[in-house]
C-alpha cells in the first residue's frame, strides 16, 4: 500500500481548499553525518540518504511530475544515440567471430540503455562482469540497477571494496537477501583486475593469481565536486528549489478548480520526517493504520485553518501549530491569493515552470513537446536539427566514461582491432533525401568524413 502524503481537500465552511504536499528538499537527507549500517559482523554498507531511500524519494519525485519524467526518458535516449556498437572491422575473422558470439550471448542494447538511465538518473552505474571457469575470458555483461546498489564502506586505505544488491526497498536484514560482489578499483579497474587474476605483477613486483572470484563489480561515476559515496545528481536543486513544488501546486489549483470549484487557498508543505515522527511515536506500524493516522493529521490542519479564517483575524504563519500547542518545524502553511487567479487558468505560470524544468535538465522544450499554454511557439525545422544535435555532442563525457568497462573487456579477451563507438543519429536535411544517418567520432569506423 502507497501512503498518500500529497492531496487536495476542501476547507469545511469556505469557498477553498488545501494543497498538501511533501516538501521536495527533504528527500536530500545526507545533510546529517553517514554512518555505517551493519547486518552483521562482517557485512555492512553505506545507506544512500539518511533513511537509506533516497534513490526511491527521487525516482518518486520523478515519477509525479510528467515534465520531469519526459526530460529524463529524452536525456537518457539522446545518450543512447545510435546504441553501442563494437567496430571489428580492423580484426581478423577469427577475432570477429569471437565479438559476435560475445555480442550474441549479452543483451547489449538492454545492457546500455539501462547504464544511460542509471547515469541521468544517478549520476553512476554499476556493471558486472562474469568470466569463464578458467578466467581466461570475460564472456558475460551486466547491469544492477543502480537504485538496488549499495557501497560498503571504505577501508583505512580509501578503498570500497564491494557492492552490496539487494531490495532496499524492503527491510534487509538477513545477509542472505544481499548479493555481496567484489568491485573492481574504482580508478583503476583494469590494473586491478589484472592483478588480481595474476596478469601482471602487483605492488609488490610478483605475479601471482590473488583471487577465484569470476565475478566482479565495476563502478562508473560522474565526477562531482563533493565526492560523497552517492553522487547527487545536477537536478537535484529543481528539488531544493521551489519550482518543482510551484508546478506540482498549479496542477493541484486547476484540479480543485474544475472539481468543485473551490480555489487553493493554502499550500502545506510537510516533511516525510515528520509523518515518520508520527508512526514513531504513536507505535503505528500497520500501511493501512498509518494513512488512516495521514488523514487524521490532515483534518486537524484543516480544523486549524477553519478556527482561524472564522475568527476574522488577519492570519500569517509560516509554521502549523499543533492541537497539542507545540510548533511543528517540519510543516509549513503558505497563504496563497486567489483573487488574482479567480477564474484564470494559470497558463503563464505553467509555462514559466515547465521552462524552468526544463532548463534544470538541459533539454529544450521543443524538443519533448512540452510547451504548454493556449499560445505555442515552435522553433524551425533548422533549429531542432541544432538543438538535437548540441544535445548530443554534450554525451561526449558520459561516453568516454561509459566505455571503460568495455575497453576492459576488449583488452583482457585480446580482441586486437576491435574499437567500441556510439555513433550519434544526426538528422538531415530534405533536400540530402533520407531522414537521418548516423554519425561517429572514430575516423576508422566512419568512411563519410562525418568527423
Amino acid at each position: 500500500m502507497e501512503l498518500n502524503f500529497s492531496s487536495v481537500e476542501t476547507i469545511p465552511g469556505l469557498n477553498a481548499s488545501a494543497a498538501f504536499q511533501v516538501d521536495s528538499g527533504k528527500v536530500f537527507k545526507e545533510d546529517v553525518d553517514m554512518v555505517p549500517t551493519i547486518i552483521d559482523k562482517s557485512l555492512s554498507y553505506m545507506p544512500w540518504g539518511g533513511d537509506n531511500m533516497m534513490p526511491y524519494n527521487i525516482l518518486k519525485l520523478i515519477e509525479d511530475d510528467e515534465t520531469l519524467s519526459t526530460c529524463q526518458q529524452f536525456n537518457a535516449e539522446v545518450c543512447y544515440g545510435s546504441g553501442l556498437k563494437y567496430d571489428t572491422e580492423a580484426c581478423t575473422a577469427m577475432v570477429k567471430q569471437q565479438v559476435e558470439d560475445f555480442l550474441l550471448d549479452n543483451a547489449l542494447p538492454s545492457y546500455f540503455l539501462g547504464v544511460c538511465q542509471d547515469f541521468k538518473h544517478f549520476a553512476f552505474c554499476v556493471s558486472v562482469i562474469i568470466l569463464n571457469t578458467e578466467g581466461t575470458r570475460i564472456v558475460r555483461l551486466l547491469r544492477k540497477e543502480a537504485c538496488y546498489c549499495r557501497l560498503s564502506p571504505a577501508d583505512k586505505d580509501g578503498a570500497i571494496r564491494s557492492i552490496l544488491y539487494a531490495n532496499w526497498r524492503q527491510s534487509v536484514a538477513r545477509p542472505e537477501d544481499i548479493e555481496v560482489i567484489d568491485l573492481l578499483d574504482i580508478n583503476t579497474p583494469w590494473r586491478d583486475l589484472a592483478i588480481r587474476l595474476g596478469r601482471i605483477p602487483g605492488d609488490d613486483g610478483k605475479r601471482r593469481v590473488r583471487t577465484k572470484s569470476r565475478k566482479f563489480a565495476v563502478l562508473t561515476r560522474v565526477p562531482t565536486p563533493d565526492s560523497t559515496y552517492y553522487p547527487i545528481p545536477y537536478y537535484g536543486s529543481l528539488f531544493r528549489g521551489k519550482w518543482y513544488n510551484i508546478k506540482q501546486l498549479i496542477g493541484m489549483a486547476k484540479e480543485a478548480k474544475l472539481k468543485n470549484n473551490a480555489p487553493i487557498k493554502y499550500q502545506i508543505e510537510i516533511s516525510n520526517k515528520y509523518w515518520d515522527s508520527i508512526f514513531k511515536a504513536e507505535g503505528i506500524t500497520d500501511r493501512h493504520q498509518q494513512q488512516k493516522r495521514i488523514v487524521r493529521e490532515k483534518q486537524q490542519i484543516l480544523d486549524f485553518l477553519t478556527g482561524v479564517e472564522n475568527a476574522g483575524k488577519v492570519w500569517f504563519s509560516t509554521f502549523y501549530v499543533a492541537p497539542t500547542g507545540e510548533v511543528q518545524h517540519e510543516v509549513v502553511i503558505n497563504k496563497i491569493d486567489s483573487d488574482t487567479k479567480e477564474g484564470g487558468d494559470w497558463s503563464t505560470d505553467i509555462q514559466e515552470a515547465v521552462n524552468m524544468v526544463c532548463f534544470t535538465m538541459r533539454v529544450h522544450s521543443n524538443l519533448v513537446g512540452s510547451v504548454p499554454g493556449k499560445t505555442q511557439t515552435n522553433n524551425s525545422g533548422s533549429d531542432k536539427r541544432e538543438l538535437y544535435t548540441i544535445a548530443q555532442a554534450l554525451q561526449k563525457p558520459y561516453h568516454d566514461l561509459l566505455f571503460t568497462i568495455h575497453q576492459m573487456i576488449i583488452r583482457f579477451n585480446g580482441w586486437q582491432g576491435c574499437k567500441v563507438d556510439v555513433p550519434f543519429i544526426q538528422l538531415t536535411l530534405l533536400s540530402e533525401h533520407q531522414d537521418a544517418k548516423s554519425v561517429t567520432i572514430n575516423p576508422q569506423s566512419n568512411n563519410n568524413s562525418n568527423d
